[in-house]
């Protein structure tokens, strides 16, 4: 069964509950500040294992201490669906303890 789109005010609902994240155009994205790069490794690891969980993937950059997500739903037609914001959710769960600013 695919995906169903999310309205722009459940998306921006939703999203109320995610520090950092936000709606830019059709994916919501967030971008965490790390001490070190190496904290910003050990997240990056974290949520490569949380997407194959959830079998569903993020665009996921790695910067010096930086580690950026970007992600929508390709199988609905590249908008935003329920999946991604479980994945921003179980992300935002995890990064604290990772050393996140």
């Amino acid at each position: 069964m695919p995906a169903e789109p999310l309205s722009r005010q459940e998306i921006e609902e939703r999203l109320a509950d995610l520090p950092g994240w936000s709606l830019k155009g059709d994916r919501i994205t967030c971008t965490y500040r790390l001490h070190t790069h190496f904290a910003a490794v050990g997240l990056t690891v974290h949520v490569a294992q949380i997407q194959d969980e959830l079998n569903h993937h993020s665009d996921l950059t790695l910067g010096y201490n930086t580690v950026t997500l970007s992600v929508n739903t390709h199988d609905a037609g590249g908008v935003v669906t329920g999946y991604d914001l479980n994945l921003a959710a179980r992300v935002a769960a995890i990064a604290g303890g990772h050393g996140v600013r």
